[in-house]
């Protein structure tokens, strides 16, 4: 049976602010041994950069953001539907085209007309023509980032879409949407958790408006606590996050290992942030859960 998992074409299709593309050498070094017998979750899974490597045969993947989680399912589910709905996007992509897509859902009767296939072209054609494939939203949900004057955006890329698709309905991938702390409820000793939370940023200067609500100093310690509670149960976990003293010191105790790498950056709300940064892989199982 084809799986997928050994098929290159399995990639990420959006481009998402803090993306770990970059990271991805340095995560797949502190993966645990055997890391295709393990369930894998990703409660943040974004772009899905890490998913994509590993293409793990189990694995729970969730996100916050529901019109994201709406793509992945989409494409699971109906990919033809939604390559049709890509191409026509694609054959009239202006300026003006963009902003009166981007703008439905200042209307909530207009928005909710959209079919669930509508709703997930809509966000990868914004995805792939918008600056900087930035996804953020202001103080009332609606998507506002200006278009990108791309010359020839990859709108369809159906191929990757149809690959995606194969790889979704060959193995056990669940996609849920909610919240973190719920979607890894179910992990076990037999489960492996990569969490890539909205980055701490204290000064408000990278990129974290992926929904109205953010993800402010008590979600982080919240995701602590989580991380603790995972360790006593004996998952192994592996968290990355910006490189902050808040950070280190949420995690500074004899549970973790704190490791310092170098990511390229290219997204982000002020040119500071962007280039070579430090960041941080925060990992519980080589304490493990018996420290405590």
């Amino acid at each position: 049976m084809v799986t997928g998992r050994n098929d290159p074409l399995v990639k990420p299709y959006l481009k998402w602010a803090g993306g770990k593309r970059q990271l991805l050498s340095d995560i797949k070094k502190y993966l645990p041994e055997n890391i295709n017998t393990y369930t894998y979750f990703e409660p943040f899974v974004g772009g899905g950069a890490v998913l994509f490597e590993l293409r793990p045969q189990k694995a729970v993947i969730n996100d916050f953001n529901s019109q994201l989680m709406l793509t992945y399912a989409v494409i699971k589910e109906n990919v033809e539907e939604l390559i049709d709905v890509l191409k026509e996007y694609g054959g009239k992509n202006s300026e003006k085209n963009f902003y009166e897509i981007r703008n439905l859902d200042r209307d909530k009767e207009t928005f909710d007309r959209l079919t669930k296939v509508e709703k997930a072209a809509r966000l990868i054609y914004l995805n792939k023509t918008c600056f900087n494939g930035l996804y953020r939203v202001n103080s009332l949900g609606f998507f506002n980032v200006p278009y990108g004057k791309y010359r020839n955006p990859a709108i369809c890329e159906e191929i990757t879409l149809r690959r995606i698709s194969n790889y979704f309905n060959s193995n056990e991938i669940e996609i849920l949407n909610g919240d973190f702390e719920q979607a890894v409820a179910a992990a076990d000793k037999q489960s492996f958790i990569y969490f890539d939370p909205p980055y701490h940023s204290p000064d408000n200067t990278g990129f974290t408006g992926y929904h109205a609500d953010g993800f402010g100093e008590k979600e982080q310690e919240r995701l602590r606590d989580v991380m603790i509670t995972m360790t006593r149960r004996g998952v192994k976990c592996l968290l990355s996050n910006s490189d902050t003293d808040y950070i280190r010191g949420l995690y500074n105790c004899q549970l973790f290992d704190i490791i310092s790498v170098r990511a390229k950056r290219i997204i982000n709300s002020d040119s500071a942030g962007r280039g070579n940064v430090n960041e941080l892989l925060v990992l519980n199982w080589k304490a493990g859960p018996d420290s405590l």
